[in-house]
């Protein structure tokens, strides 16, 4: 199970360099438009829409092809334990990683609240979604 939670971590760091490497992008794009027009009070709101483009990114990938870029390079997926991955389903599943940080309390309310078999994030349980391998 150690080894499953440690695929997990690197599919996320796969996904975190790539949205990463998106927002770098985004700001170069946006930066001579903010320049021009002296609006530089924007980028104050660059977390918000960081944490928007975050949750974007993977409630769009994962209710769409149940899998993101780094999932998909590890060979994982999510799966809804009841009915279709719905884009409500992965929304909610994916609320935790706004920012990132909120994502070390939802693996720990999840691990201290899970049997020994089952560990999954509290948010996985509470939307009914699971993330498997795909062999």
């Amino acid at each position: 199970m150690q080894e499953f939670w440690g695929i997990r971590l690197a599919a996320l760091i796969v996904d975190a360099i790539f949205l990463t490497l998106f927002m770098w992008v985004l700001t170069a794009l946006i930066y001579p438009l903010i320049a021009l027009t002296n609006l530089y009070l924007f980028f104050n709101f660059w977390f918000i829409v960081w944490g928007l483009v975050i949750l974007l990114y993977f409630t769009l990938m994962e209710s769409k092809w149940s899998t993101t870029l780094g999932k998909g390079l590890l060979k994982l997926k999510v799966e809804s334990l009841e009915g279709d991955l719905s884009y409500k389903k992965a929304l909610m599943r994916n609320l935790s990683k706004f920012l990132w940080i909120p994502l070390v309390v939802d693996v720990a309310i999840g691990f201290s609240r899970s049997t020994k078999g089952s560990r999954r994030r509290y948010l996985d349980d509470y939307a009914k979604t699971r993330v498997v391998k795909i062999e």
